[in-house]
Parts: structure tokens; sequence; C-alpha cells
């Protein structure tokens, strides 16, 4: 196992001054600042033509597909004297979670800075990372560094929403896209502690799976002065008490092996013993349970109802009531097994069926490559002189699932770094990355790149 252990940096060298940093931060503004949810495809047009011209600047090629009400950017650096190599991809979305102004103290895609943190919609997912990629390569140019294989860029359109730009790259755009391997920047990055030491930096290597099933129970109904012993509410409502008690089998990998091992070497309480007592006996249930309590998500399958609907009068018995429970699936688990053990669950008055268009791929751990966690923790080591990279596994899901589906290794590489104390609040209220870290992001990002696109 690749890099299990961890050394804490006593303290970090103070914050390096870009001399690019005005023009990072108006870059980053622009880009924040184009509303680029779901249904505004002039919003996406806006973006676009803002990076295919600052891709140009990079000496990038650019190709913008317009399609399902929405845009997905494809950008190509050829290899001045190809070493023969396939191309590497790197891999970025232009999407972002819709807002509520009424809900933010200030409008959500006014792009401002904040006590050590620029906010706005989309800043940390994933437009932050979108931006310093961008910076990164502009950066490269500039030095007079030419790659020795072609790098490609995939900004996708609908990250957040149907995946399809993905779902279309992965397919019958990917002779555009073919690559190696593919690098992705909407995950992995840096967590520091406030006093300045560095816990890690994360390189993802799996992602669960999503998928929604359907929990379905119907009824011939009847009249509510008559109740029958048999009503869909109640059934459905009995099958879902039944999944919120119930626990999917522990399981572990390669990515969440490391992950636990470097928890347990830095905790000699309880919490560390735990730990240890678990990845001696990875099946034992009972320890996984105490472990979910503290890290939910990671040592096994996990399902959860989110939305529910039932009856069609006030005054009738239902005759139909339906859940969607939304399933985060362990790699390596199949939807069968996952539609099985939810079937055995609800009984036999409702019936479980897979929403098949709002699932991601199953996929597995992407191989650990010995040069590539190399080059990524040198690269780090650039900032972070003792960082350690950490391979782990992410609860949710991204673009990546559709590549890994078809044969192209993905790997969570970001370079952008925040805080372990305090969210990002991705997806929510005035949502925000560290100044710093965005910054320090881009000479990361830079090196990372030189030293595997040579």
């Amino acid at each position: 196992m690749l890099l299990t252990s961890l050394l804490l940096a006593a303290a970090q060298p103070a914050a390096a001054t870009s001399p690019n940093r005005a023009a990072e931060r108006a870059l980053f503004k622009q880009v924040v600042e184009a509303q680029t949810v779901a249904g505004k495809p002039a919003e996406f047009r806006k973006l676009t033509t803002l990076l295919t011209a600052e891709f140009r600047k990079a000496g990038l090629t650019t190709i913008i597909k317009d399609h399902d009400n929405t845009q997905t950017l494809i950008a190509r650096w050829k290899a001045p004297k190809p070493s023969g190599k396939k191309p590497i991809l790197l891999m970025a979305h232009m999407d972002v979670v819709e807002a509520k102004a009424a809900d933010w103290k200030n409008p959500p895609f006014q792009f401002r800075e904040e006590d050590g943190f620029y906010l706005g919609r989309g800043s940390s997912d994933n437009k932050a990372a979108l931006t310093g990629l961008v910076l990164a390569l502009q950066k490269l140019k500039a030095s007079g560094w030419t790659p020795g294989r072609d790098i490609i860029v995939l900004f996708t359109g609908d990250e957040e929403t149907g995946m399809k730009s993905v779902k279309r790259a992965s397919t019958e755009w990917r002779d555009l896209i073919d690559a190696e391997y593919a690098l992705n920047f909407d995950a992995g990055g840096g967590a520091l502690y406030r006093d300045g030491r560095i816990d890690a930096y994360y390189m993802q290597v799996a992602e669960k799976t999503y998928a929604d099933f359907k929990l379905t129970a119907v009824n011939e109904g009847g009249h509510s002065s008559a109740p029958q012993p048999d009503n869909a509410i109640y059934a459905l409502a009995g099958a879902l008490k039944n999944l919120e008690e119930y626990r999917f089998e522990p399981m572990i990998n390669p990515a969440t092996r490391a992950f636990f091992e470097r928890i347990a070497a830095g905790d000699k309480g309880g919490f560390g013993e735990l730990i240890t007592k678990w990845l001696a006996d990875p099946t034992d249930r009972r320890t996984a349970d105490l472990l979910e309590a503290n890290e939910p998500g990671y040592t096994r399958t996990r399902c959860v109802a989110t939305q529910l609907s039932g009856g069609h009068a006030p005054n009738a018995l239902p005759q139909r009531a339906e859940a969607n429970v939304n399933c985060r699936i362990f790699p390596g688990v199949s939807f069968d097994q996952v539609k099985a053990d939810l079937q055995r669950v609800a009984g036999k008055d409702v019936t479980v069926t897979l929403d098949t268009e709002s699932s991601t791929p199953a996929t597995d751990v992407s191989p650990l490559r010995d040069d590539l966690v190399t080059a990524y923790r040198d690269a780090v080591r650039t900032r972070f002189p003792a960082a350690t990279i950490i391979p782990v596994q992410s609860a949710g899901a991204t673009d990546g699932a559709y590549l890994r589906s078809v044969g192209i290794p993905v790997y969570g590489v970001g370079g952008l770094w925040g805080y372990l104390t305090e969210p990002s609040n991705a997806h929510g209220l005035d949502e925000r990355v560290v100044v710093e870290g965005f910054h320090d992001q881009v000479p990361i990002i830079a090196d990372l790149l030189r030293r595997v696109g040579s």
C-alpha cells in the first residue's frame, strides 16, 4: 500500500505572493459571476467565450459542443514533438448548483472577498479549481515549457444535473478526449489546520456509484370511512422504517484502507483504537457501525429516503405511495445486488425499481500509479515540504465515473486547499474558498502538469 503514514509539518513557509495575483483574482471573479446553472444556456456561452480566449493565451485550441441546453468545452495543447505517449485528460465542470437569492446575505453570483475567503455560488464546486487549471496552463505557456504528449481539457456543463456532457464525451466524442488517464480537478486537494500545519493532500482514486431507487406501494384504494387492513402508505412507511434501521455489509478497498490507516496513525485515543480493530477485521459489522457514526459513508453502501409522495385525495384510501431512495454504492457492488437488498428490506408489499436515468456507472478503484502519486506529492511539496498524499474514495459522485466505466483511469488531484474545521459550504449558503488556497493551487497544478506532461 502506497503512502499510508503522514508526517505533520510543525510549521509551513509563508504564503507565496504571486506576481499575477490580481489577474488571477480578476479571472476567478468573471468565472464565478457567470450564472451557469441548469436552464441558462446564454450564461454558458458567456463562460465558454471567456474560457476560449483564456485558453488561446495558453496556446490551446478549443471546440465548443452545444447540446442538451448546455455546453461542453474541449481544449487541446498539441505536443510539438510528441513522445509517443497517449494524451492526458484534465477535467472540471462549469455548471453550479442553483442558488435562491432570498436565502443569501449577498447576491449568490456576486463575487466578493471576506475574512480570508473568496465567496460566491460555485466558488468551491467547481470554479476555483477550473480557474486554477486555466491559470496553470497559462503559467506553463509563459514559462516556455511545451508538453511531450497532448494535453486535453474537458470542461462539462451539467455535472450537477444530468451528466450528459460526460456521457457524450465518453462515447460519441471519445476520439476528442481519449487519454491514458484523466486528472480530475473536481476531487482531491489539501487540508490545513488553522495554525498552518498540513494535514495531507488527498488523491481520489475511487468514488461511490450514485443511484436512485423507487419504492412503490399500490392498492385498490377505497373510501376513507372504511379503512382496509392493507394500505399503500402504511406499507411504504413500514418499508422506510426498515430501511432506516438497515445497514449494508461493511466493505474495504485500497483507498478506504489507506484513509483509515492514516487516521489511526494520528489518533492514539479511543477512535484510533476503534479503527485499528476494524482494519484487523473489516467484516466486523458492530465496529463498522460505530465507525459510521464518525465517518459516514466510508465503510459500506448507504441508502437514504430523500423524497416522498402518496395518496390522491384527503377522503380516499391511497392507491399509490412512492419514495425515492438515494444510494451511494460502494465500488464493486452491482445495482442488482443493492436492488435485491432493498427489496428484501422493503418487503413483499413494496416494489423496488432502479431509476436508470439518474444513475452513474458502477466502477471500481483506479489502479494506484507510483509515477502519478510521486508527481502529485512532489508538486505539492513545492509549497508544503512535509505533505503526504493519501489515496481516498469519495462518497459523492463526479464526472469521473463515466470515464472509469470506459477504461480511462481517473485521479482526483486538486491543487486547492482549505481548512479542516471550516467548511467550504459547497452547494450551500455563502459558498467559499480560502484566498491563499486558491492562489497556491496555480503553481502546484503547473508543477504537476510539467511532471506528468513531459
